[in-house]
């Protein structure tokens, strides 16, 4: 999640005559000695458990019709963001685990924050598709058919990928075009908010654009996530306790992966926001990385058990929920 509303520029427009630094040197890296195997290797098994944990899920969704329903499609548009999202990360991370000097050339570095910010985009405002999915199966179970249709199903999958992809290159094309003081940023891999803050000068004409974007991207998606969530309370509060029990066993794994996502976001803010200098250099890796380690490990596990139920025991519907749905 990056902080979109603190970006600065130069004067009422960007300036031409700019001269964007060609490399970036990371500094957040460490002497890890004789140790730089062991995490390397560490690492490379996580990614590996990563893509075959989600591919895995992917193909089994596919493959199983008992699970061609919206909410597995919005699973398997899930797996493959983060699919995407790690590929920009880890094969780096490995490779500069390596070596000794940690620079980065400027095109790449802008690449990697441009599939990093839009993996985020698209994982929030997913899961934001999802809690309404949730909604309509537990609150209208009987008109679950007609408001998740096919075709409503497929736009709230591609709408998160369409800003995910589109949102991240307005933001790459301003930040690229700042003129920087310096060329060294405190992180393990590129962000865009430590190369905001190596800029020369303090404007912030695009504060409007920023809170516009923000607003688009976190606040919109969390108040769609909350505002289902309450419904889904509150009907659930009148039902049986035998519906309100299936009702928390279907919200369970997407609340829990809410959970993760948004506890993943506030380490990111902290470290992009606050001095970090007195924290330990291992927890500050830590805390930068727990954003793309979480997700694409914690999920696959949550949705595999949540797959496995729903194959042994085929659909289940709320109709018991649906009069207490029916008087609001």
């Amino acid at each position: 999640i990056c902080p979109l509303w603190t970006m600065q520029v130069q004067g009422p427009f960007l300036r031409h005559n700019s001269t964007p630094v060609s490399s970036f040197v990371l500094t957040a890296y460490f002497n890890l000695g004789s140790l730089r195997w062991l995490f390397f290797c560490a690492l490379l098994l996580l990614y590996l458990l990563m893509i075959f944990s989600n591919v895995l899920l992917v193909c089994v969704i596919a493959l199983n019709r008992s699970l061609h329903e919206p909410m597995y499609m919005f699973l398997c548009s899930l797996f493959i963001n983060e699919l995407y999202g790690s590929a920009a990360l880890f094969p780096f991370l490995l490779v500069h685990i390596l070596r000794d000097v940690h620079i980065v050339p400027a095109p790449f570095c802008f690449f990697q924050i441009y599939v990093i910010f839009g993996y985020g985009v698209i994982q929030l405002q997913t899961l934001a598709g999802m809690s309404y999915d949730r909604y309509v199966a537990i609150c209208h179970p009987l008109h679950y058919r007609t408001r998740m249709s096919r075709n409503r199903t497929v736009a709230l999958i591609l709408f998160p990928w369409t800003c995910g992809l589109l949102i991240p290159g307005v933001m790459i094309s301003l930040s690229s075009s700042l003129e920087l003081c310096r060329n060294d940023m405190d992180k393990v891999y590129c962000d865009n908010y430590p190369i905001i803050k190596l800029a020369c000068y303090d404007t912030t004409i695009i504060n409007i654009y920023g809170i516009v974007m923000t607003f688009n991207i976190i606040v919109y998606p969390l108040i769609v996530i909350s505002c289902t969530y309450l419904y889904i309370l509150k009907v659930c509060w009148r039902g049986e306790k035998r519906t309100r029990q299936k009702a928390l066993n279907t919200c369970a794994p997407h609340l829990a992966s809410v959970l993760n996502f948004a506890v993943a976001g506030f380490f990111e803010i902290l470290q992009s926001r606050f001095n970090m200098s007195h924290v330990p250099n291992m927890l500050r890796v830590f805390l930068s990385l727990y954003f793309f380690l979480c997700q694409p490990l914690f999920n696959p596990l949550i949705y595999a058990l949540k797959a496995a139920s729903r194959v042994s025991t085929g659909s289940s519907g709320f109709p018991s929920l649906q009069k207490h749905a029916a008087q609001d």
